[in-house]
């Protein structure tokens, strides 16, 4: 059977408009102080199901929304975390945090990486888009066709919500997007298991003659 292209139902539209407002924020982040915009660790004191709550040593802590966090269910308090300092102090007096955005900071560089290696990475589905889903991969938000989900046709709704294995199979550097597979994982996954039945196969001849 002919190998689908992982990139068969990819529709760049998608990220093109996300690509156009993450530039558009980007921008208004150049306005921001260089002192608040950088990327620290911080400690979790405090979880619920609407906020999280950190402490990097200031005086006041900084309130993160869950969301932030839904990729990790096993947060916990205690935990340190990356949080990017969007501002020190609103008109309220709240250090504003954002954990994603610390994610996005750091996470070009593993999806470069990962692409480059063929590395299996974690990803939580966040949504079902056209043509495929959207998952979120060390931060960023990436596209997995529908066609890369399964070897088989797969229900995408199923997968909501669910951290899966996933290959990076693309990057457009222009649009700063990223394409990933379920499917290139399960296939190797296949493979492996195929040749390792063919070795004991071989094994038990090898054994059977003697």
């Amino acid at each position: 059977m002919a190998k689908m292209n992982p990139l068969e139902e990819f529709d760049w539209d998608v990220f093109e408009d996300a690509a156009s407002s993450q530039s558009e924020e980007e921008s208004n982040e150049e306005t921001t102080d260089d002192a608040e915009r950088m990327v620290v660790s911080g400690i979790v004191i405090s979880i619920n199901e609407r906020e999280i709550v950190v402490n990097i040593g200031y005086s006041n802590d900084g309130i993160i929304p869950a969301s932030e966090f839904r990729y990790n269910p096993d947060l916990k308090v205690g935990d340190t975390v990356d949080v990017y300092i969007e501002s020190k102090s609103d008109r309220l007096g709240q250090l504003i945090l954002s954990h994603k955005k610390a994610r996005a900071t750091k996470a070009w560089v593993k999806v470069n990486e990962a692409l480059a290696n063929n590395a299996t990475v974690k990803a939580y589905v966040e949504c079902r888009t056209k043509g495929g889903t959207i998952v979120d991969v060390f931060g960023i938000e990436a596209f997995m066709p529908g066609s890369q989900t399964d070897i088989v046709r797969a229900d995408l709704e199923t997968f909501v919500g669910q951290t899966i294995d996933v290959k990076i199979v693309k990057i457009n550097k222009d649009y700063r997007n990223v394409v990933v597979s379920r499917r290139a994982v399960v296939e190797e996954n296949l493979a492996k298991k195929t040749a390792d039945k063919t070795l004991l196969k071989e094994i038990w001849q090898k054994h059977t003659e003697v």
